[in-house]
C-alpha cells in the first residue's frame, strides 16, 4: 500500500503535468486559429507600462550604484592626494596643523556624502524595485489562468455541442443493443446515456465556472494595482533625485569652504616663502648701504645696530618692508614680543638675520610709537595670523 505522503505528491504531479499539457494545447490552437482567445487590450496596455517601469527603474538603480562607485572612488583619490600633501608639507611650513585638521575634514565629509546617499537614495529606490517581482509573477499567473479559462470555456462548448448530438441519436429508433435487449431493459440503457452525458458537462460547466472565478479575481486585483503603481513612479523620481540634489549641494558647500582653507593656507605659505626672501634681499642691502653711509656721514653711525635702509622717506624707519594692521587682540608671553590690540597698524621690518625668524612670525614696530620718538628699539615679534597687510 503506497504512503499518503507520496501519494499526494504523485496526485499533485499528476495534476501539474496535465494543467500544462492543457495549456499546451490550448495555445497551439490558439496560435493555428483553431481557438479564439481571450483578449484585454488596456490590460495589456497596463502591462506594457509595468515593462517600462520596471526596466527604468532596473536602469536608475544601476546608474545609481555607478554613481555611489564612482563617490567612493573620488573619495579614495581624495584621500591618497591629502596623504601625499601631509608627506611633503614639512613641520616649520605655516599651517602645518591647520593642513592635518583640513586633512581629517576633508575624509570625513566624503564619508558622510556617500553615507548619506546610499541610506537615503539608494534606500528609497530599492524599496521602490522590492514590489517588481511578486506583481511580476502575478501577472504571469493571470496570464496562465486566462489560459485556462480558455481551455475550460472551449471545452464547454464542445460538450454542449456534444450532448446536442447524443440527444438527437438518443431520440432516434433503438439501437442493435437495444432492440436485442428485452423492453423493460431498453429504457434503462437509454437513461444512463443521458446520466454519463449530463454528468461530463456538469463536470465541464463546474470547471469553467471555477476557471473564470480565479482569472477574474487575478484581473480585477491587478487593474486595480498595475495604474497606481505606475502613477507613484514619479514621485519615487522625485524623492530619490531630491534626496541626491540635497546631498550634493550640501557637500560642495562644505567642500567649497574646505577648498578657500586650503587655498587660504597656501597662499600665505608663499607670502611666508616670499617674505623670507625680500627679508634677506634686504638685509644684503641695507649692509651694503650701511657701508657706504658710514664712509659719508657720522650720523649713520649712531643707527641702531642691524637697521637697514630701502629707499622710502625719512619718516620711515629704516629697514621697513611693509604696513600691516591687527585684525585681533594679542597678548605678548616674552619680552621679545609685540603686544597687539586691534586695530594697531606694524611697521614690518626685515630681520637682522633671517635665520633667525620663526615661521608665521614677523618682526616690526607699531607706528604710533614710531610716529612719537622714532625709537626702533621699541620693535618686536608677534604672529603673522593676528594680522593683514594695508
Amino acid at each position: 500500500m503506497a504512503e499518503p505522503g507520496k501519494g499526494v505528491t504523485a496526485g499533485k504531479l499528476a495534476i501539474n503535468v496535465q494543467k500544462r499539457l492543457t495549456r499546451a494545447q490550448e495555445k497551439v490552437l490558439q496560435k493555428l486559429g483553431k481557438a479564439d482567445e481571450t483578449r484585454d487590450t488596456v490590460f495589456e496596455e497596463m502591462v506594457g507600462n509595468f515593462n517600462k517601469q520596471t526596466n527604468e527603474g532596473t536602469k536608475l538603480q544601476k546608474d545609481l550604484k555607478a554613481y555611489l562607485a564612482a563617490v567612493k572612488t573620488m573619495h579614495d583619490a581624495s584621500r591618497r592626494l591629502q596623504d601625499c600633501l601631509a608627506e611633503m608639507y614639512e613641520p616649520e611650513w605655516f599651517g602645518k596643523e591647520e593642513m592635518d585638521s583640513l586633512a581629517e575634514d576633508t575624509d570625513t565629509l566624503w564619508l558622510d556624502y556617500h553615507q548619506s546617499l546610499t541610506e537615503k537614495s539608494m534606500a528609497t529606490l530599492d524599496t521602490y524595485l522590492t514590489q517588481f517581482p511578486d506583481i511580476k509573477a502575478r501577472i504571469a499567473k493571470r496570464d496562465r489562468k486566462m489560459v485556462d479559462f480558455d481551455s475550460a470555456r472551449h471545452h464547454f462548448a464542445s460538450l454542449q455541442k456534444g450532448k446536442k448530438k447524443d440527444e438527437a441519436k438518443i431520440a432516434k429508433p433503438a439501437a442493435l443493443l437495444e432492440m436485442a435487449a428485452p423492453s423493460w431493459a431498453q429504457g434503462l440503457i437509454s437513461a444512463h446515456q443521458v446520466a454519463q452525458t449530463n454528468l461530463s458537462y456538469n463536470q465541464a460547466e463546474e470547471e469553467l465556472g471555477r476557471a473564470q472565478r480565479i482569472f477574474e479575481e487575478l484581473n480585477v486585483e491587478l487593474q486595480d494595482e498595475l495604474p497606481s503603481l505606475f502613477d507613484n513612479r514619479v514621485g519615487v523620481y522625485v524623492n530619490t533625485f531630491q534626496s541626491l540634489a540635497n546631498h550634493q549641494e550640501k557637500f560642495h558647500r562644505e567642500m567649497g569652504k574646505l577648498s578657500q582653507n586650503l587655498n587660504d593656507i597656501m597662499t600665505k605659505l608663499e607670502e611666508q616663502r616670499q617674505l623670507k626672501k625680500d627679508g634677506t634681499a634686504a638685509a644684503k642691502t641695507g649692509d651694503g648701504a650701511k657701508s657706504e653711509e658710514a664712509n659719508h656721514s657720522e650720523s649713520a653711525s649712531s643707527a641702531p645696530k642691524g637697521a637697514v635702509t630701502n629707499g622710502s622717506d625719512g619718516d620711515l624707519p629704516p629697514g621697513f618692508i611693509y604696513k600691516v594692521k591687527a585684525i585681533h587682540d594679542y597678548t605678548a608671553t616674552d619680552g621679545d614680543e609685540l603686544e597687539l590690540k586691534m586695530g594697531d597698524v606694524v611697521l614690518v621690518l626685515a630681520f637682522d638675520n633671517p635665520d633667525e625668524q620663526d615661521d608665521g612670525w614677523l618682526l616690526g614696530v607699531k607706528e604710533s610709537h614710531w610716529a612719537q620718538s622714532k625709537d626702533i628699539t621699541a620693535k618686536g615679534v608677534f604672529p603673522e595670523n593676528f594680522t593683514q597687510k594695508v
